[in-house]
């Protein structure tokens, strides 16, 4: 390992630890059978979602405000998260009686406002601002400095790192021998740095491998550019993960622990989740799926191997969910958009389903996008598919019939503006 200003020590981790037995007991660290007989490997789940705040976040929230003297504290402390971090410092306020400011962007989704008011009560408000946490991260550390309220920031802050380090003690505690491969998801990094340079200083054979959402690989991009950069567009699907810029601490470690990062579609994260539900019965946020559906690009490393993955948070809108099964079924190949010109005559949609919808196939969605009357112009449709065979099959139908048509789904531009 390269020498940096400052690396996680293990002592300090296992101090943080004894701090947040104050308030928290070990999550479990539980084998998923469906996910071992998948990859043919020994796959445990750190059950983060467990948590009381269903997130890792109050780990470091909790250390970070645990070593802040009373006499500072009295004046109230500040925050700025897209969710699971506000929860953890809205809990910290609440036990330990301190007045503090949240600051969440306004895309964050409601059920984790709610939540963070419900662990918070009177000790708390909470300001909504910007599009990305970035931007409620910048007007959170302005009003720290004119208020003189301390800041306790979500990822890169020594205290932070250690507390969600305490995660890397409880899995090397946990298991009977030093898993093989640790599957760690990176917003900013705070628990990558944490958990990677507890595993890696104690079990250097094991491969640490971070996760990032496809869409803001902040950390991945950082590296690969020799330092810390904050990206111009990101996806904020992956809310808890949905981070511009990584830390300057976290990236100066993560550059030393991390064997490799992997970049993980939305599409893949939502099967993820739906998968968990359905054959394991455990609900996770998009962010808490990230580590799992990195599994399915290490297939071929992982088999025959011990694998922990942590399941980071659990704070998932039910609203969502739709959201989440249409991102799944069209990175499945299961569900297809197309423009059709259809003819200006009566009856031109029955013989459309008639010729060219299988038995099979679902009709699920169909919008005219101009029309003179209910039959003729071009519509928007949307077709389900039983597999991905179904859907050659479905476009040679098509070609067949002579339809005129364009395919949306693979046109990124039209298919945003549209579905």
């Amino acid at each position: 390992m390269n020498n940096t200003k400052y690396f996680p020590a293990v002592e300090d981790i296992q101090k943080a630890s004894g701090v947040l037995e104050e308030i928290l007991d070990s999550t479990p660290l539980q084998k998923n059978p469906n996910l071992s007989d998948l990859y043919d490997a020994q796959v445990y789940l750190k059950r983060e979602d467990l948590q009381m705040v269903r997130s890792y976040k109050i780990r470091g929230a909790y250390n970070k405000i645990r070593s802040i003297a009373p006499a500072t504290l009295k004046y109230g402390i500040v925050c700025a998260s897209a969710g699971n971090h506000a929860q953890g410092v809205a809990f910290s306020c609440n036990k330990l009686h301190i007045m503090g400011s949240i600051y969440m962007p306004v895309t964050t989704p409601r059920q984790k406002i709610e939540q963070v008011r419900m662990f918070g009560k009177e000790y708390i408000d909470i300001v909504l601002v910007g599009d990305t946490f970035d931007a409620a991260n910048a007007a959170a550390i302005e009003y720290a400095k004119k208020s003189g309220k301390t800041f306790i920031p979500p990822f890169d802050d020594q205290k932070i790192i250690e507390g969600q380090g305490t995660i890397g003690y409880e899995i090397l505690s946990q298991v009977k021998q030093a898993p093989d491969y640790v599957f760690i998801p990176i917003g900013g990094g705070g628990l990558a740095s944490g958990v990677g340079a507890y595993i890696k200083t104690l079990s250097p054979q094991t491969k640490v491998i971070g996760v990032e959402p496809a869409g803001a690989p902040c950390m991945k991009v950082a590296i690969e550019k020799g330092e810390v950069i904050e990206l111009e567009h990101i996806n904020k699907f992956v809310d808890g993960a949905a981070v511009k810029k990584a830390g300057k601490l976290t990236y100066e470690i993560c550059k030393d622990v991390l064997d490799d990062i992997v970049t993980v579609p939305e599409g893949a994260v939502c099967t993820s989740i739906i998968n968990l539900y359905n054959k394991s019965a455990i609900v996770v946020e998009p962010a808490g799926a990230l580590s799992i559906a990195a599994l399915k690009f290490y297939k071929e490393e992982i088999k025959g191997k011990n694998v922990v993955c942590i399941v980071s948070g659990s704070n998932n809108d039910i609203t969502r969910m739709e959201e989440i099964r249409e991102k799944s079924l069209i990175y499945e190949g299961l569900k297809h958009y197309f423009i059709v010109n259809f003819p200006q005559k009566s009856g031109a949609i029955l013989s459309f389903i008639r010729d060219i919808i299988g038995p099979t196939d679902d009709l699920v969605y169909i919008q005219y996008i101009k029309k003179t009357n209910k039959e003729e112009g071009p519509a928007l449709i949307g077709i389900e598919v039983a597999s991905k065979d179904d859907f050659k099959a479905l476009m040679r139908r098509m070609d067949a019939h002579n339809v005129n048509y364009e395919y949306i789904n693979e046109n990124d531009k039209l298919f945003e503006i549209l579905i």
